[in-house]
């Protein structure tokens, strides 16, 4: 298997942004973090809101310069869309695309609009992907701390032949190349992005938590308990296999949690779990995913709104927030 190359702070040229404006176009989780840390690398940072947005005073009052998201983008040279997905077609086609031209980029952190044609650019802009493998506040947090979040880039157009030292030089300004960023491309990073969120890192994981929540409140145990084993032990053992991988979670645990591990394990995600996971990455590929989700998006959240009311009547919510309230260490 061929070794992918990370890169530092030493193949990245930061200078490649100087005298160049950046338009960060959100200020949400990631926007505060993209556009405070490109201030604080020097770069001439404007951010673009719509009128009467919550976050305007805020961005104001952490020393940026905001517009309306029209007039940024008229503005910048560089316009980071770092809006949810399925709000970003309208706002580009309303607000950004009147706005580019030659010499200019746009740059996201999630292929998901270019690689299902949500948004198709024009031929004589740069598009490009800088996305780091962390929430927004993590990327601000480490970095003011001296240190960075891994991130992913891509270049999908390269009009001006300078797309990807700019990529790489937008990822160093938000502290990525501090921690090592990984090459990649918009099909790549989206399709992976979605298959790893809706099998392991939420869909698969939130199932496989209320299933055992589930199994052992029916069994008659107590309630309380099952969250404890089956939801609240959860971040100890993933914090473990982040710190060394599989190996160090299975050292750190007892040798019976091991033997239960090897042996039980590949009962609860057999053959059958694969199978339905090829299903959800052809899903995926095929743009049925998108298809989907963004005809309910059209839709006023129809089903995603039922979904989420249903999920938050679930008992282990009931249980885990009592529980919560009683654990002092949470809340410091």
């Amino acid at each position: 298997m061929t070794r992918a190359r990370m890169y530092y702070d030493e193949d990245a040229d930061l200078s490649v942004l100087n005298n160049k404006t950046i338009a960060i176009v959100g200020y949400g989780s990631q926007g505060h973090a993209h556009a405070l840390n490109l201030k604080d690398s020097g770069i001439d940072v404007i951010v673009g809101l719509y009128e009467g947005s919550r976050s305007w005073a805020r961005a104001e009052n952490e020393g940026l310069a905001v517009y309306p998201t029209a007039e940024a983008a008229a503005k910048a040279d560089l316009v980071m869309i770092l809006l949810p997905d399925e709000v970003q077609r309208d706002i580009y086609n309303r607000d950004i695309a009147p706005h580019l031209g030659t010499g200019k980029t746009l740059a996201f952190a999630h292929g998901f609009n270019i690689h299902f044609s949500q948004i198709v650019p024009s031929q004589e802009v740069d598009v490009l992907m800088v996305a780091p493998k962390g929430p927004g506040h993590l990327v601000r947090r480490v970095f003011t701390e001296g240190k960075g979040v891994p991130c992913l880039f891509a270049v999908e157009q390269d009009a001006s032949g300078r797309a990807r030292t700019t990529a790489m030089a937008y990822a160093r300004a938000i502290g990525g190349t501090r921690a090592g960023i990984l090459e990649t491309t918009f099909r790549e990073e989206a399709e992976t992005d979605l298959f790893g969120e809706q099998t392991v890192l939420c869909g698969g994981l939130t199932a496989l938590i209320k299933a055992g929540f589930e199994t052992l409140v029916e069994a008659g145990y107590q309630p309380e308990l099952a969250y404890f084993e089956c939801l609240h032990e959860v971040k100890l053992i993933v914090d473990l296999i982040v710190e060394g991988g599989l190996a160090k979670m299975r050292d750190s645990i007892s040798n019976t949690a091991e033997f239960g591990d090897y042996t039980r394990g590949p009962r609860i995600v057999d053959e059958r779990t694969k199978a339905e996971m090829k299903k959800i990455l052809a899903e995926i590929q095929n743009g049925e995913f998108a298809k989907q989700w963004v005809l309910d998006s059209q839709a006023n959240y129809a089903s995603f709104k039922a979904m989420r009311r249903r999920e938050a009547e679930h008992p282990i919510e009931e249980v885990g927030a009592d529980l919560r309230k009683m654990m002092s260490w949470l809340r410091s």
